[in-house]
């Protein structure tokens, strides 16, 4: 691609293109025309040449400031008690099933730790099992009051 570009001239173009900015930024060695006119930031205009600038005011300044949030009114009290879900029994099943069984129930935030105390991350649910539950099954909970006790299949349990 790069001989292809160079045998039908796109890449000169871009070429010189591409070292007329570099020249222009840092030179190249040319001169200038001493002819045209320059300025320098060391030189000052008198007073009397600089232009005076004059601002009007606005008539009516339009309001710039962010339109206040949308409110929501504070939940009834019957909005607030919503509907509690029944515990299911899920003890000795998987993880992933017993998380299934707590959804079916109308609760989607369940809660599980490691029942061996090392703190392992459940990260494949299939894989571990159910050996405790709180609440017990038949108790009304709600969304993050599940918590089950897991153990990896294979390890020591009751079930």
């Amino acid at each position: 691609m790069f001989n292809q570009a160079i045998s039908t001239g796109r890449f000169t173009h871009g070429l010189v293109v591409a070292v007329g900015l570099a020249c222009a930024v840092t030179g190249c060695g040319v001169t200038t025309d001493t002819t045209l006119p320059t300025t320098t930031a060391s030189k000052s205009l008198p007073p009397a040449s600089i232009p005076q600038t004059t601002t009007i005011a606005p008539s009516s300044t339009p309001n710039l400031s962010p339109s206040p949030e949308p409110t929501t009114p504070p939940p009834t009290s019957a909005a607030a008690a919503a509907p509690a879900a029944v515990m299911p029994a899920v003890v000795c099943m998987n993880l992933q099933d017993a998380q299934n069984k707590i959804h079916a129930a109308g609760v989607f935030y369940s809660r599980s730790k490691d029942a061996t105390g090392k703190s392992r991350h459940q990260v494949i649910d299939r894989n571990w099992l159910v050996v405790a539950q709180s609440p017990s099954p038949g108790t009304t909970f709600g969304e993050g009051d599940a918590i089950l006790s897991v153990v990896k299949y294979g390890e020591p349990n009751n079930c």
